[in-house]
C-alpha cells in the first residue's frame, strides 16, 4: 500500500531539496518599491509606529503581525519517532508545521529550535520571546520535562502556550471517543478506557477525557513497564502516578479485559489479536503509533469486526492527525487576542471536531483513503478529514467564543457573522467575489436544472444550494441512483420535497420532450428517431429541453463529458442570441493578487477584431454581475504599436470598436499582459491610456493564448477557478468542466440564477 519506504525518503529528499532548500520564504506585505515605501516602511516612517505603541501596547496587534504570529519551539528531544535528535535536525519537522499552520489557518510562523536541555533553560529561553509572538506552539520535547516546562510558561506568559503533542492529540482522540460512544450507544462516564503508552499526548488525552466526564477509576494506564499501579516505584512521574491502580494486574494483557477504548500512544506491534478478543463489545481501537501502529487496523478489523478503528496513518480511514487542531484552535485564540488556551476552549474544539464529523462531508474529503467514495458519519469515520475546508468555520468560532466566555479574550469578537464570513473567505477563497453574487441570488431564486443530477459533486452542491437558499434545484438522473447516492454521502434531502426531479428512464413528459426536441432541432439532423434515443440517455439534451420549454429558467452540465459535446445540444436545442456571431466563454482565476477574467477560453478559434470587441462588451455584462467594475485589456506580443504584425493590428483594431461601440466601458490596447495587471509599467509605455489601475477582463487574441494563459496561471498560481461562463445562448445555460468541484458548481449555480433574474426583468436586452 503505497511507496516503498527506500521510494518515500527519496522522495521526500527531493522535496525538501527542490527547487530550493526547505519549506519556508518570507513575504512582505506591503509595498517596498520607491523612495517613499522604504520610508514609511523603516526610517524615519516606523517610528510613528513605535511610539504608539509605547504608549499603549495593544496597538502592537494592528500594526505589527504579532496578533498573527506563533512560534513553533522545541528543544529536539523527542522528535516524532525519531527521539532525541536534537534541534537542528528537527528543522525540517517545524518548517513543516510552519506551513500547516499557514496552509489551514493562515497564521505566520517563526520555527525556534532551541539547544537548550534544561527545564529552566527552555523556560527562560520562550519566556523571553514573548514580545514577538501572540502564542507559542511547543512541539516534540520529551516527557515529563514537557509537562514542567508548559506548566512554568503558562504560569509566566500572557499569551497562549499549547503543547501540541498533548492538546492537539488529545483533542483529536476526544472527539473520536465522543463519536464512537454516539455509535456504541455507550456513555463516557461508565466505558474503560486502558492504554499503551504514558507519555505527554497518553496523559494528555486521559486528563481532557477526564475533564469531560470519564472516571478516573475506570482508566488503566500502561506504559513500557507494564501497568501502572499504586507502589510501583519505576519510571513513575506525579503526571503519571494519578492514573495509578490499585490492583494486582501487572499487563497490558491483563488490564485490557473488558475494555471499552484501548488507546495506544506507544510502539509497534504491542496490541495481540488475543488481546482484542477480550474487550468488551463495539469495542474503540486507537492505535496511533507512527509509522507502525500498535497493531494494523487491517489485522484488528480481522480480528474484531466489531471494532470502531483509528490510526495514526494516512493510507486508513479515521486519521488521529494534529492538524485537524492545532492551527484552528489557535486561531480562534489569536483572533480574540486571548491570553492562554484553557480547558474551556479545548472542550469547545472537541465538541465542535465531533460535531462536524456528525455533519455531511464536503466534497473535498469524499474521496477515501483508497479512493473509494466515503460513507458519511460512520465507523470509518468518526472524525473530518484533514482537507475539510469546514473545519476552520467550526473550530476557531468555537474556541474564540469560549475564550471569551471563561474570561482570557482580551479582543472580543463582536460579530460573530461577519467573522465566520472571514473565516469563510479564507476556507473558500471564492467567498469574498462571490458574496454580491450570493446576495442577489437570494433575493429571487430561480430554477436551475443539473443535467448530472447522479453526480455526487452535483448531490452536494445541490444541498448547499438549498441551504444557500439560492435556486429550486432540478435534477437529471434515475431516482434510485439518486437516492442511494444521498444516503451513502450522509445527506437528508429528498426528491420531490427539497428539489425536483427528471428521471430519464420512465418521466410522463418523455414524448412531449422528443416532439420539442424534434421541432427545435429538426433542422439539425435530429430525427424523430434519434430524438427518441437522445432523450432517453442524454441528460444536456433533457436539461436544455426543460429550459427551452420554460419548466427551467437555468441549466448546468459539462460536469462529465467533452464541452464540445455539451456546446452543440445547447447550440441546437437552445440557440444563440440572434445579433451575436457565436457563443464564447469568459472563466474566472481568484488568485491571491486578485480575480481576473479571460476570455475567450473555450470556443472561438481565431476570433476577428469585431467578435473580440463583441466578446469584451458581453464579458463586462457578467462581471458587472460580481459587483466589480470591467476594466478590459486587449492582449498581445505588441505594446501600443511595438509591433507591426497582423495580430497586433487586429487586437487594436478590436480596442477601437469597442471604445466606438462602449465608451462608458473602461478599456485599451493593444498592449502586452504587464502593461495590462500594472499601470507602472503601462505608464512607462503609454502615460495616457484610457485603462486605470490594473485590467480584470484579459482578451485574447486566440483560443490557444487564452486557454494557455487560463491553465498556466492557475497551475502556477494556485488559482481557483470559477466557470467557465458561456456567453451568448439564448437562455441561461452553462457548461462546466470535469474537474469542478462541488464549491465550483455552487459558484455556478449562483451566476446561473443571477443571469437568469437578469433576463426576466430586461427580456428585451436578451432578444
Amino acid at each position: 500500500m503505497g511507496q516503498s519506504s527506500d521510494e518515500l525518503r527519496n522522495a521526500a529528499l527531493s522535496y525538501h531539496r527542490l527547487p530550493r532548500p526547505g519549506k519556508l520564504e518570507i513575504q512582505a506585505t506591503k509595498p517596498l518599491g520607491n523612495q517613499r515605501d522604504l520610508a514609511l516602511a523603516y526610517t524615519p516612517g516606523v517610528a510613528a509606529a513605535c511610539q504608539a505603541i509605547a504608549v499603549d501596547p495593544a496597538q502592537a496587534a494592528s500594526l505589527t503581525i504579532r496578533s498573527n504570529l506563533v512560534a513553533v519551539v522545541t528543544n529536539g528531544t523527542a522528535v516524532l519517532g525519531l527521539g532525541d535528535i536534537g534541534p537542528l535536525a528537527s528543522k525540517p519537522v517545524m518548517e513543516g508545521k510552519a506551513v500547516l499552520f499557514k496552509k489551514f489557518a493562515g497564521i505566520d510562523v517563526f520555527d525556534i529550535e532551541i539547544d537548550a536541555h534544561t527545564v529552566k533553560n527552555v523556560v527562560e529561553t520562550v519566556a523571553a520571546l514573548e514580545p514577538t509572538f501572540g502564542g507559542i506552539n511547543l512541539e516534540d520535547i520529551k516527557a515529563p520535562e514537557c509537562f514542567e516546562i508548559e506548566e512554568q510558561l503558562k504560569a509566566r506568559m500572557k499569551i497562549p502556550v499549547f503543547h501540541d503533542d498533548q492538546h492537539g492529540t488529545a483533542i483529536i482522540v476526544c472527539a473520536a471517543i465522543r463519536n464512537a460512544l454516539v455509535l456504541n450507544g455507550k456513555k463516557l462516564e461508565d466505558i474503560k478506557i486502558v492504554t499503551a503508552g504514558a507519555g505527554a499526548a497518553a496523559l494528555a488525552c486521559l486528563n481532557l477525557l477526564v475533564s469531560m466526564g470519564a472516571k478516573r477509576e475506570n482508566i488503566w494506564v500502561n506504559d513500557i513497564d507494564g501497568l501502572v499501579y499504586e507502589g510501583r516505584n519505576t519510571l513513575m512521574d506525579k503526571w503519571k502516578s494519578i492514573y495509578a491502580q490499585k490492583t494486582d494486574q501487572r499487563t497490558l494483557a491483563e488490564s485490557i479485559v473488558g475494555a471499552d477504548v484501548f488507546l495506544g500512544l506507544s510502539g509497534p506491534n504491542v496490541l495481540t489479536t488475543e488481546m482484542l478478543k477480550t474487550m468488551a463489545d463495539g469495542p474503540l481501537i486507537m492505535a496511533l503509533a507512527n509509522p507502525t501502529p500498535e497493531i494494523m487496523p487491517d489485522v484488528a478489523r480481522e480480528a474484531r469486526p466489531d471494532a470502531m478503528i483509528c490510526t495514526g496513518r494516512s493510507d486508513f480511514p479515521n486519521q488521529v492527525n494534529n492538524v485537524l487542531c492545532f492551527p484552528f484552535i489557535f486561531r480562534g485564540a489569536l483572533d480574540v487576542g486571548a491570553t492562554a488556551i484553557n480547558e474551556e476552549m479545548k472542550r469547545a474544539a472537541v465538541d465542535a471536531l465531533a460535531q462536524l464529523a456528525r455533519d455531511p462531508p464536503s466534497d473535498v474529503v469524499t474521496r477515501g483513503f483508497d479512493g473509494t467514495e466515503s460513507r458519511g458519519f460512520g465507523p470509518g469515520s468518526l472524525i473530518p478529514g484533514a482537507f475539510d475546508p469546514r473545519i476552520i468555520l467550526r473550530v476557531a468560532p468555537a474556541v474564540a467564543k469560549a475564550a471569551m466566555e471563561s474570561g482570557v479574550a482580551t479582543r472580543p469578537i463582536e460579530d460573530f457573522t461577519a467573522y465566520a464570513e472571514e473565516l469563510g473567505r479564507f476556507a473558500f477563497r471564492s467567498g469574498l467575489i462571490m458574496k454580491p453574487v450570493f446576495a442577489k441570488a437570494r433575493n429571487q431564486p430561480m430554477r436551475v436544472i443539473y443535467a448530472e443530477g447522479e453526480d455526487e459533486r452535483v448531490l452536494r452542491a445541490t444541498q448547499a444550494v438549498i441551504e444557500e437558499g439560492i435556486a429550486r434545484p432540478i435534477l437529471v438522473g434515475r431516482p434510485s441512483v439518486v437516492a442511494t447516492r444521498l444516503k451513502r454521502a450522509g445527506f437528508s434531502i429528498k426528491a420531490g420535497e427539497d428539489f425536483d426531479l427528471i428521471n430519464p428512464e420512465d418521466d410522463p413528459r418523455y414524448r412531449s420532450y422528443v416532439q420539442s426536441y424534434v421541432d427545435v432541432a429538426g433542422r439539425h439532423g435530429i430525427t424523430p428517431d434519434a430524438a427518441r434515443t437522445l432523450v432517453r440517455t442524454n441528460s444536456t439534451v433533457i436539461a436544455a429541453l426543460a429550459v427551452q420549454r420554460g419548466e427551467a429558467d437555468a441549466m448546468l452540465c459539462g460536469v462529465e463529458g467533452r464541452f464540445l459535446s455539451h456546446l452543440r445540444r445547447i447550440r441546437e436545442i437552445i440557440g444563440i442570441r440572434p445579433e451575436l456571431t457565436d457563443y464564447s466563454a469568459l472563466a474566472l482565476l481568484i488568485t491571491n493578487k486578485g480575480s481576473y477574467f479571460i476570455a475567450d477560453t473555450q470556443i472561438r478559434q481565431n476570433p476577428t477584431a469585431e467578435e473580440l470587441a463583441e466578446i469584451a462588451a458581453l464579458a463586462a455584462v457578467h462581471v458587472q454581475r460580481f459587483g466589480i467594475k470591467p476594466r478590459i485589456a486587449f492582449l498581445s506580443h505588441s505594446d501600443f504599436g511595438s509591433h507591426d504584425s497582423e495580430s497586433a493590428h487586429k487586437m487594436r483594431r478590436a480596442t477601437e470598436l469597442l471604445a466606438r461601440s462602449h465608451p462608458e466601458i473602461e478599456s485599451d490596447g493593444e498592449m502586452q499582459g504587464d502593461s495590462a495587471l500594472s499601470e507602472m509599467a503601462r505608464n512607462q509605455v503609454l502615460p495616457h491610456s484610457r485603462l486605470e489601475g490594473s485590467a480584470n477582463i484579459m482578451i485574447m487574441p486566440n483560443l490557444d493564448a487564452a486557454n494557455i494563459a487560463f491553465q498556466m496561471i492557475k497551475v502556477l498560481s494556485g488559482a481557483l477557478p470559477v466557470g467557465p461562463i458561456l456567453i451568448g445562448p439564448a437562455k441561461t445555460a452553462h457548461i462546466l468542466t470535469p474537474s469542478v468541484t462541488a464549491r465550483g458548481i455552487l459558484n455556478m449555480t449562483a451566476v446561473a440564477v443571477v443571469e437568469a433574474q437578469e433576463r426576466m426583468k430586461q427580456p428585451t436586452l436578451f432578444a
